[in-house]
């Protein structure tokens, strides 16, 4: 593992995020929250414009950089002790196969996570997006999938493929962990699909996280071990993809990502709010986030929420008129397993769950997803898998299998490769687009269910 750590000075740090202690961000206001500030001021509401396209164009770090600004403006707003305000990335580590891990600290000294896996991780493989099909077109035949996916992902062209033979085709079974983090190859790092670790890669996935902690408590989290210290603001959700993709160096709306090259980055950029915390329990700022987002370039098409099943937040969600996709943390195939692994079900169980997602307005090509975390004895047999299928059938649902990530002191097992392989093609086999996604950056703690400020200092790994 490579670690690249980046230690400020207390004060330095402030003046570069363009915000001190206890001072107004600008990065986070919408359109007339912005034409107040610069009325407030004594301007013309033009103004407000040109700071808008400062911080979601540009992304400016410092009120010294709105050039398009007078001089006397750009003081006067320090004066009054507004700032930019955009979240600092002060350490990073780096996965073998391309993923990088940044702890972010926010103005207040709060920290979360937030990871970059360069190429993504397949999640978005099967939902109706434009990002779908990419991913889809990219993989190709079977061979491909094989090769590209480490045999842990079946395309909707493999399935009719299957069905047009007549063949019940078994998948490869999936790399064992312990041979993940050693070979970036055998990882689904090559350069036919994915470039992942090579240069020229095509897209990228940004995790964010909505919380410092969580309070949802799911047993096989490493981030409900935090508890829940505080919601973010919108600001703070938007401002950790402004601070990845300036790391990055990526201009929204130009060619292809460059990793070490001479080529432009790409405007390609899929979002996923699966980091830190539960984004419906901080319903409102998720979608001032959301709105942020759009206005730096990046339309909710590219974006996915995932919850673990808060209900009104569902409902609120399905009469939103712009919103992200939709992914659901199902996870076991009824309320008494659930209810073991995610306390919330007994608040909410699963069929009351599935009746608010079916409340959703779904496009033409538009899938729900449910995510599953596949936990060895818990919820990987095969009598799980008929349930599942009997819970879902009828609705326009993909399944995301994932594979648990383990992380110290939660006492769950990984499944086995047999178990994973023959769930995944029982959903398949029962009608259900189904994919295992490809576990991205395990080796820094960077992969789902991973994040909990884990920080590193000479190879070896510290939690706050």
């Amino acid at each position: 593992m490579n670690t690249d750590t980046n230690n400020l000075e207390g004060a330095a740090v402030q003046a570069q995020a363009g915000l001190q202690r206890g001072g107004k961000a600008l990065f986070g206001m919408g359109p007339e929250e912005l034409r107040a500030v610069v009325e407030g001021l004594g301007l013309k509401k033009y103004r407000a414009v040109q700071l808008g396209d400062a911080l979601y164009k540009r992304r400016v770090e410092r009120l010294e950089e709105i050039t398009t600004l007078p001089v006397a403006l750009r003081e006067e707003l320090a004066a009054q002790g507004y700032g930019v305000g955009l979240p600092e990335i002060v350490q990073t580590a780096k996965s073998v196969d391309g993923t990088e891990r940044y702890l972010v600290r926010l103005a207040d000294g709060e920290t979360v996570e937030t990871v970059w896996m360069p190429g993504g991780d397949g999640g978005e493989r099967g939902d109706g997006s434009e990002a779908a099909v990419e991913e889809e077109g990219e993989v190709g035949d079977a061979e491909d999938v094989v090769e590209a996916l480490n045999g842990e992902a079946d395309s909707f062209a493999a399935l009719r493929n299957d069905k047009q033979r007549g063949e019940k085709r078994i998948p490869p079974l999936p790399t064992p962990a312990s041979k993940l983090a050693g070979d970036p190859v055998r990882y689904g790092m090559t350069n036919k699909g994915d470039g992942g670790i090579q240069d020229g890669y095509k897209r990228a996935t940004i995790c964010i996280s909505s919380q410092v902690g969580c309070a949802v408590n799911c047993q096989f989290c490493l981030t409900a071990k935090l508890g829940m210290r505080r919601n973010l603001t919108a600001g703070e959700i938007a401002g950790q993809v402004a601070a990845v993709l300036n790391r990055q160096r990526v201009r929204i709306g130009s060619g292809r990502i460059r990793n070490g090259g001479g080529v432009e980055p790409p405007s390609r950029i899929n979002l996923v709010f699966m980091g830190m915390g539960e984004p419906f329990l901080n319903y409102d700022a998720f979608m001032r986030a959301v709105h942020v987002l759009r206005a730096m370039g990046i339309p909710e098409s590219r974006m996915t929420v995932s919850t673990s099943g808060i209900l009104p937040g569902i409902l609120q969600f399905a009469n939103e008129p712009v919103r992200p996709k939709l992914a659901l943390s199902l996870n076991a195939p009824n309320d008494t397993v659930r209810g073991q692994i995610m306390p919330i079900t007994r608040k909410w169980n699963i069929s009351t769950l599935l009746d608010a997602v079916r409340t959703l307005p779904l496009g033409k090509r538009e899938y729900v997803t449910f995510e599953y975390v596949l936990l060895g004895g818990v919820n990987d047999q095969p009598e799980h898998a008929r349930e599942v299928l009997a819970l879902l059938k009828g609705m326009k649902a993909k399944v995301n299998l994932i594979v648990w990530n383990p992380g110290p002191g939660i006492e769950y097992r990984q499944p086995t490769p047999e178990a994973v392989a023959v769930f995944h093609r029982m959903l398949i086999d029962g009608g259900i687009p189904t994919f295992t996604r490809r576990p991205r950056g395990r080796d820094i703690y960077a992969a789902c269910g991973q994040l909990k400020r884990t920080l590193s200092e000479g190879g070896a790994k510290r939690s706050e």
